[in-house]
This record gives C-alpha cells, sequence and structure tokens, in this order.
C-alpha cells in the first residue's frame, strides 16, 4: 500500500495523468477465481483494475484477489458470420437460383432474406468493409491487395485506428476464429518474416484455419495455422479443403464447448467456394450431370420466374436485357455446349459442395445445444459472379490472368473428364456469370451496377427474430454488419483500442429490421457510394446514378480505357424504389437529378478516400509495392528451404536471368528438385532426374519447354548453370535458354513466349524440395526432396526489359507509389 501510494504520488507530481478504470460490473464475489466483469468497451484493452486483496510481508497474513475474467454482457448471442464467394444474386436457391442451397435456406427460413445488401463488388474490398464496419477505401482496401498502391484508399492495409470486429469482441470477451480465406493481408507480407499485424492473428482473430490470398487450389491449398504452413492433404488422396474447413471449424466448436461451453464464440467463415478454381469433388460433380442443358439463356429466364415466385425480387421488376458481347445458347455448336455444360454443372457442384460443408457447422451449432442464442448471419457471395473465366471459359485460369482469352474448344474438351479435379484449375464462361447475375447487368469487378454488387443474405437469430421465414427490402452494405453484431451482442463500437483513437464505424446497424413491425420501414441507410477500376456509382434514397464500363470485366484490363478518369465516363441514372433491376435509364430525361447525384458522389468519394481514380488493371498488378525483394538482382540460398511466397521470390518474368546450384553427387547418384516456383499450372523447375540435370519451363499448362543434359553426373562436386536471355522488350516474350554443367553446354533451346503477368497465385518458391505440385507429373512426384548435398542455389537477375509503352506504365505507377 505504502508502494501504490508512493507511485501514484510520484505519477501526480510527473504530470501524468492518472486513468480511473472505466465502470465495470463485476458478478460473484470479488476476488475469487470464478469473478468475472463486462467492461464498457470504450477503451480496449480496459484500464487495468486495481489490486483489491491485502499485501503484508507474510503470505499468511495476506488476502489474495483475482482479478475477473472479461466476459460480454449477459445474454450476448454466440455470432457465426458466413460468406462465399463469388456468387451473385441468381446463383443460390435461396434466391430463385436453380442450385440447390439448402443451408441457406435454413437460415433464410429461421429468420430473414434481404434483398437488397450489397457489395463492393470484389474479393478483399468486401472482406475488409465487412470485418471493419467501414468502407473499403476507408481502410485502404479500394482494391484487391495484389493491386494495392500507395495512396490511403488503396495501400492495402487496414491501419491501427479501425479495428476490426475480432479485435473488438475478442477485448470483450468472445472466443474468436476465421475460417478459409484470407484476402487482407498485404500480399507482400505472407511470409514467416511477418510483420503478422495485418494477418487474421494480429486483427483480432484468436484462431486461423486457412488461405492466404484471393483463390487457392482445394486440393493442394496454400494453407495456414495461424501463421505457420500446414499440409494437411499429405497422404490424404481424397482431401478437399472445402470439407477440411468443415471439419477443423467443427473440432474448434467442440474444443471451445468442452473447454468453457459458457464462452460465447465468434466464428468468420469464409470458404473458397465458388472462387475459381472450381473444384469440388467428383460425388458432387456427378450430382449435376445434365442439370444446365437448357444453356444460359434459358436458366437465366427460369432464375427469374423463380425469383418473382419467392418474393425476392418485386413483382414488377423487368429482366435486363442479354448483351450483344456474348453469344446467345442456340447459335453455339454442338461441342460448345457440350463443354459450356459441363462448366456449369461443376461450378453448380461447387456451389452446393460448399453450402453443404456450410450446413454441417451450423448443425454443429444446434448439436452443442447453442443454435436459439447464435446469431448467424449467411451472405452469399463477396461479389457478384466472376467473369475472369473469359467468354469460353478454361481448365487452367492461370491463362485468362496472362491474357489468353480464347483457348480453342477442342484443346479445352481434352479436359473435360478431369473438370474441377486435381489436373484442373478451371472457370466457367461468363456468359454463365452473366445468367448466375440475373435480373441484374453486368458482373463481378462492375461496382457500378448490381450485377457486381448485389448480395443474397439471409440472417436468422432464433429467440429473437420473430418474422421467421420474412423478407426485408431495405437498402443496406456490408459496412452494416459489423454496427448490427454490436448492438446484437449490447457491446460498443470503441473509441480506443490500444491507446489509438478510432475512426467512427461508417456503417449503421440492421437490427431494426429483425422487428416485424419494421418490415417496411424506411432504410436507415439513405446514401452508399460504389467505386471499383473507376466505375462507381452513388445511392441515394430510393436513386442510384451510375457509370457505364467502357469495356466487360472478362476483358481482364486489355481493353482500351478512357483517358479522362474523371470525365471521360458516360452515366446512367436509375430510379431503383420502382425499377429494381436498373433497366430503365433516365439520364437523358432527368438531367438535373443526374447532375446532383454526381455531386454527391464526388463528396462521398473525398470523404472516404476514393480519390486518386484510377481505371488501369494490369499496371496496377505489375506495380512495385514493398517487398523483401525490391530492387534485389543477386538471391542465394544455402541448403533446403521452402515455402516462400511469391512476392519473396526471385521474379525471372520478363528478364534475363541466371540460376546457378552447386551441388555434390554421392557416389549411388543424385535427384531431386534444385530450385522450383509454381507447380501444375505454371512454374518452372530445375532439377535432377535419374543423375541427369533438367530445367522445365511449364507455360501455363499449355506448353511445357524442356532442356535435359544426356550424361548422368558423375559423383563429386558440380556447377550446374541455367542461362536464359530474354528476347525483349515487352511483355511475355521468348529468349534462349542454355543449360550448363561444370562450364559445359549440355542444351540450348530457344522458347517462342514466357509468362508475361502471373507465375502462380497459390503456388510458393522451394529449393532441395517441391512442396505442393509437380511442374511435369510425368517426371516426378512431390515432395521430390533432393537426395545430394545441396551447397547454394544462386540467382542472378537482369533489368525487367519492358517496350516504351510498357515501360512508361511502370513509370506512371512507380510515381504514383513514391507520391
Amino acid at each position: 500500500m505504502v508502494l501504490r501510494k508512493l507511485l501514484s504520488s510520484f505519477l501526480i507530481a510527473s504530470g501524468v495523468a492518472v486513468v480511473a478504470a472505466h465502470a465495470q460490473t463485476i458478478t460473484g464475489t470479488p476476488g475469487s477465481p470464478d469473478a468475472t466483469t463486462t467492461i464498457n468497451g470504450r477503451y480496449l484493452p480496459p484500464q487495468p483494475p486495481s489490486f483489491g486483496g491485502v499485501i503484508n510481508l507474510e503470505a499468511s497474513k495476506s488476502t489474495p484477489y483475482w482479478q475477473p475474467q472479461v466476459v460480454p454482457p449477459n445474454g450476448a448471442p454466440n455470432v457465426l458470420l458466413i460468406m462465399t464467394d463469388d456468387q451473385g444474386y441468381g446463383v443460390s436457391g435461396t434466391f430463385g437460383g436453380v442450385i440447390p442451397t439448402p443451408a441457406m435456406d435454413r437460415i433464410a427460413q429461421m429468420g430473414l432474406r434481404y434483398t437488397e445488401f450489397h457489395s463492393t463488388a470484389l474479393c478483399s474490398p468486401t472482406r475488409a468493409a465487412l470485418i471493419t464496419g467501414r468502407n473499403h477505401h476507408s481502410v485502404g482496401f479500394g482494391i484487391i491487395s495484389e493491386q494495392s498502391t500507395g495512396y490511403p484508399g488503396y495501400d492495402s492495409v487496414i491501419g491501427v485506428d479501425n479495428a476490426t470486429i475480432g479485435t473488438i469482441l475478442k477485448e470483450n470477451g468472445y472466443a474468436t476464429s476465421w475460417f478459409g480465406k484470407n484476402h487482407n493481408t498485404p500480399s507482400y507480407q505472407y511470409s514467416s518474416a511477418g510483420p503478422f499485424d495485418q494477418w487474421p492473428s494480429g486483427m483480432g482473430f484468436e484462431y486461423f484455419y486457412g488461405f492466404m490470398g484471393g483463390e487457392t487450389d482445394q486440393w493442394t491449398p496454400y494453407l495456414y495455422e495461424n501463421t505457420t504452413q500446414v499440409f494437411p492433404w499429405v497422404g490424404k488422396p481424397n482431401y478437399n479443403l472445402t470439407t477440411d474447413l468443415a471439419d477443423t471449424a467443427i473440432a474448434h466448436l467442440r474444443q471451445l464447448n468442452a473447454a468453457a461451453p459458457d464462452k460465447p464464440f465468434f466464428l468468420y467463415y469464409v470458404p473458397g467456394g465458388t472462387h475459381s478454381p472450381h473444384q469440388p469433388t467428383k460425388e458432387w460433380i456427378d450430382k449435376f450431370k445434365g442439370k444446365f442443358d437448357m444453356g444460359w439463356n434459358a436458366l437465366r429466364d427460369q432464375i427469374f420466374a423463380n425469383q418473382k415466385r419467392l418474393g425476392v425480387i418485386p413483382a414488377n421488376t423487368e429482366l435486363t436485357p442479354w448483351p450483344d458481347d456474348l453469344k446467345k445458347w442456340d447459335t453455339l455448336t454442338a461441342d460448345e455446349k457440350r463443354l459450356f455444360s459441363h462448366q456449369a454443372e461443376v461450378f453448380g457442384a461447387y456451389v452446393a459442395y460448399t453450402d453443404h460443408e456450410i450446413g454441417r457447422v451450423i448443425q454443429e451449432v444446434e448439436d452443442e445445444g447453442k443454435l436459439d442464442n447464435t446469431l448467424i448471419i449467411y451472405i452469399s457471395g463477396d461479389n457478384g459472379t466472376s467473369a475472369e473465366g473469359t467468354t469460353v471459359g478454361t481448365p487452367n485460369q492461370m491463362t485468362a490472368y496472362n491474357g489468353i482469352l480464347d483457348l480453342p474448344i477442342a484443346e479445352q474438351l481434352k479436359a473435360y473428364d478431369a473438370w474441377g479435379l486435381p489436373q484442373t484449375y478451371p472457370h466457367m464462361s461468363v456468359a454463365w456469370s452473366w445468367a448466375f447475375d440475373t435480373p441484374f447487368k453486368w458482373t463481378k469487378q462492375i461496382a457500378s451496377h448490381f450485377g457486381g454488387t448485389r448480395q443474397g443474405m439471409a440472417i436468422a437469430w432464433p429467440g429473437h427474430i420473430k418474422d421467421a421465414g420474412g423478407i426485408r427490402a431495405q437498402f443496406h452494405h456490408m459496412i452494416d454488419i459489423v454496427p448490427t453484431i454490436l448492438e446484437a451482442t449490447g457491446i460498443p463500437a470503441p473509441l480506443v483500442v490500444n491507446g489509438i483513437a478510432q475512426k467512427p464505424i461508417e456503417g449503421v446497424s440492421m437490427a431494426y429490421t429483425f422487428d416485424k413491425a419494421n418490415a417496411n420501414a424506411p432504410s436507415k441507410r439513405t446514401t452508399q457510394y460504389f467505386e471499383m477500376f473507376a466505375n462507381r456509382a452513388i445511392y441515394h434514397d430510393g436513386w442510384v446514378a451510375a457509370t457505364t464500363p467502357p469495356a466487360p470485366p472478362w476483358l481482364l484490363g486489355t481493353a482500351k480505357l478512357p483517358d479522362d478518369v474523371v470525365n471521360g465516363y458516360k452515366w446512367e441514372l436509375y430510379n431503383i424504389a420502382d425499377d429494381y433491376s436498373e433497366n430503365n435509364d433516365l439520364a437523358g430525361k432527368m438531367p438535373d437529378k443526374l447532375r446532383e447525384l454526381q455531386q454527391l458522389f464526388l463528396v462521398e468519394a473525398e470523404k472516404y478516400h476514393v480519390f486518386p481514380l484510377d481505371n488501369s488493371v494490369l499496371p496496377r498488378l505489375i506495380a512495385p509495392r514493398p517487398s523483401a525483394t525490391a530492387g534485389r538482382t543477386l538471391f542465394s540460398y544455402p541448403g533446403e528451404v521452402s515455402g516462400l511466397p511469391v512476392s519473396d521470390a526471385p521474379s525471372i518474368l520478363n528478364k534475363s536471368y541466371t540460376i546457378t546450384a552447386d551441388v555434390e553427387i554421392p557416389p549411388g547418384g543424385a535427384e531431386g528438385m534444385i530450385t522450383t516456383l509454381g507447380g501444375r499450372f505454371g512454374g518452372y523447375g530445375f532439377y535432377l532426374l535419374k543423375d541427369k540435370p533438367v530445367f522445365l519451363y511449364n507455360f501455363l499448362d499449355v506448353e511445357r519447354f524442356r532442356w535435359e543434359g544426356q550424361d548422368a553426373l558423375a559423383p563429386g562436386k558440380h556447377s550446374v548453370v541455367f542461362d536464359f536471355t530474354y528476347d525483349g522488350p515487352g511483355f511475355g516474350k521468348g529468349g534462349t535458354g542454355v543449360l550448363k554443367v561444370d562450364g559445359k553446354e549440355v542444351a540450348s533451346n530457344k522458347v517462342p513466349h514466357t509468362v508475361p503477368f502471373i507465375m502462380t497465385v497459390d503456388e510458393t518458391f522451394d529449393v532441395g524440395v517441391d512442396t505442393r505440385t509437380p511442374v511435369d507429373d510425368g517426371d516426378y512426384k512431390v515432395p521430390f526432396r533432393f537426395t545430394g548435398t545441396l551447397d547454394k542455389v544462386a540467382f542472378k537477375l537482369g533489368p525487367t526489359q519492358l517496350g516504351a509503352n510498357d515501360q512508361s506504365v511502370v513509370r506512371s505507377q512507380l510515381a504514383k507509389t513514391d507520391n
């Protein structure tokens, strides 16, 4: 006590403020091991409470005092927040689609369906808005992290002044966890070197099990448990991540229930389905055989009729016209119909499979007796259905990412039987995507129209939502989920977290819609802006002003876009109170209303860090950003290293390079991987095969170029070199590769082209081993560990060789990043 008084006097004399502990409500006997307390939540973590016991010289004459454990307010519900990937409004059966989604149906039947709920039109921006309750530009996610630039609205960093719902609930006594996709860590911070403050564990989620980035192979995923890379599929030939996520989430819930059954949980469940690659199990694919033989135009009509029957679109809704850029089904050849039908079958199977596994997680909550006090939010898609599969689809999405937009039908049919299985990394024709966004125009990426932003959502909270099976048509957005959760739990948004003043939550609670008396109440969200790649819109009081997309998203940024990003766009105007599907453009009839909304967009955009507008796609993909490899041209690896993310690997794109390996061959010979990046769907491998050196360049599983020595390496030390001279300038040019052993050329080959933009998104860089998929399945099986001694592997990179136009693009992006 004397020490405490002396310390207090010192603080006052030093001018250090002594902040009184915030009012707390203690349950149980204060100081006892089972005492708990709620906090007011405005300052997180709360001020440490004072010691309430007695300390004398001897323990026998002292009184212990345990600080009470922080718990949520009495009656606070568990929270299960679910969101699927790349599913537009017409995908789920719950909102009129033809694909059964019984788990979502269950939530809708127990609770409410929302017919005017919105995303940002793209993956990580939507997810940032969802977990922060703030607009995506406000938290640095105006674009996906792989295209981030050095502006506050676009740097892909959720700042310390934007605490997530994970942090808020954890500090208020919840057990927090995240399962599935994490697309909110900067892409240049994926490695074991960290920092980890932008990983789920640094954003308030005490347990994370999922993959990093926008997508991953479901058979061999780029998977982490917390911050450690894991490989659960090894030795499991029937493994699929979609089931693994459900299994792990269920096991986690059981552990929580066994350890602390009364502790509320917040579980954020975001599987990869149905982002490409579309990879359900064969069992699920077989269930959808023939289900889409009617074609995309008839499918669209069927979905539209279902939506009217279910009441999830108004009776006066008009079906928007089919775009001229996309073929109608009855004009296709027999081969095209056969291929395209199967693409949709696999997609449909993936939707149903994903929903089934979600249903298992929901059932676990019920089996534990917790369903009645669990707030369940199930959002179908983080944006509209993806158009990234091109007009004809692809068995390997990496081809589309690299500008190959028209793979021949005959070539694709060779992958027909393997479509969706481990041998493919597929996506479907954009015509299906347009149909799955019924009744709206456009698709994912298009923030200006509801085809890109309108999501089906169901919310259930048994015992609290009385209007079971009801429909709500209030206009809301992803940013409204956090304040809804906070109101339901009785937890306030914090003013300060870890000593940092917080930006205000920008969403509004939707909890008012839970009351049946408010079924038709006016929306509490009156204004919402939208922007992505400079396609933009503004909603205000039942009206929407929107720019017309100057190029379709299925061209993946290869089309000419307006140079004047501010004034070079045409605008449209819709009264969505009477025109649900945005079918009747009133811009020509009501220019004053259009100007009013255009001005409002500028105001909102300035407020939420939308500027500077940027309509570039590929330039932002290759723009420089911070990384461990930035500016380096020499890399050296002494022995085995595995699992390095692409951002930390030496990039051989669009340049000359030399790879030198110092190896020692034992008396019995050796083989195995020297170094590799990528795998089955694109990449390279430098390895020994039956004692002979091989360099294999996998051009996106379309072509493989091979250099191989004819003689086995004798026992002893050797220098094995692959030297590539690039035929630049320009993206994706060819070049000449020379394989050498101890200074002697053993193979030379000229290739016509190389990968221009993205070699891989979910494979890693490895030395001495291959941890994922082989670059050539005919040569070896992973892990293909090197059986000799690998003394050193060194990379020497030449300068990137781009044309004048390419260089100006990079310089422009670099200037933007540096400013």
